[in-house]
């Protein structure tokens, strides 16, 4: 130490107040992708995998090829998106306002948690011949099964995080005589919003396994039936088709989700 101090050579200190801030590395995603794509097509002209189970990527690619030139692709899956965006939409903004009701209002709270306590375990694919009874088997039980499924995480997730919010902030505001919209509005809405959307990423998931399922009873178009339509078939190329448009939509949802948060959650450093 008192060498140092003699010498005059100074050393420097790393900054420390950034907090834990992750890089983005989107390459590395993709590559994995691509490496998992070049073993499948390898291991299925080797012969190391069965073409029983697992068709080569390049047939699948043709098999998208042909869906493009025929119109279905875009015929299954603008039908699915509809019910999807329908479904998903109507559930997630009611999960979300009695979400915020149940973190805001102690008797909401009281009368509305052991319900979606209830609700929530309950196996949502359970319920589809109910919701068929009850709406049809036309597009009215497939958008309440959709929303359903995506009402119970998202009304979970919603009151969590409103009850995270840190009540120091709260109580900051009400020491500035803040109005309660005020605190609700600027403190409360903006503190829970991070978890609200982590639980958005779930209830899409879920939104589109019950796309699927709701699909495969009584739909003539859709990535559902397309799927179910392959299977019945064995034919595998056209299965891995239906699963590959699901897995993109997937990651689509996933990215408007990370656009969204990227704009109301600037805040955050």
């Amino acid at each position: 130490m008192s060498d140092l101090t003699n010498s005059g050579e100074t050393r420097p200190v790393p900054f420390r107040g950034g907090g834990f801030a992750p890089s983005s590395r989107r390459w590395v995603g993709l590559a994995v992708f691509v490496i998992l794509i070049a073993l499948a097509e390898m291991g299925t002209r080797q012969g190391w995998i069965s073409a029983l189970t697992l068709p080569k990527p390049s047939d699948v690619l043709k098999t998208f090829g042909e869906l493009y030139s025929t119109g279905l692709l875009w015929k299954h899956l603008s039908v699915s998106l509809s019910r999807l965006i329908v479904g998903a939409a109507l559930g997630a903004s009611v999960g979300i306002a009695v979400g915020v009701m149940i973190g805001l209002f102690s008797y909401v709270r009281a009368g509305l948690v052991p319900l979606v306590a209830a609700l929530f375990p309950i196996p949502k694919i359970a319920l589809l011949p109910l919701f068929v009874i009850w709406f049809g088997i036309d597009e009215g039980s497939k958008y309440a099964l959709i929303a359903f499924g995506t009402f119970t995480p998202t009304v979970v997730a919603t009151y969590g995080a409103v009850d995270n919010v840190d009540r120091g902030l709260i109580r900051m505001g009400q020491s500035f005589n803040l109005s309660w919209w005020s605190i609700v509005r600027k403190i409360v809405l903006p503190g829970a919003m991070p978890g609200i959307l982590s639980g958005l990423r779930i209830s899409l998931a879920i939104a589109i396994i019950l796309l699927v399922a709701a699909e495969m009873l009584g739909a003539e178009y859709g990535i559902g039936a397309y799927i179910l339509e392959a299977g019945s078939l064995y034919d595998l190329e056209r299965l891995f088709a239906g699963v590959t448009i699901l897995s993109i939509l997937g990651v689509t949802l996933s990215i408007c989700i990370g656009m969204i948060e990227r704009r109301l959650l600037r805040w955050r450093v």
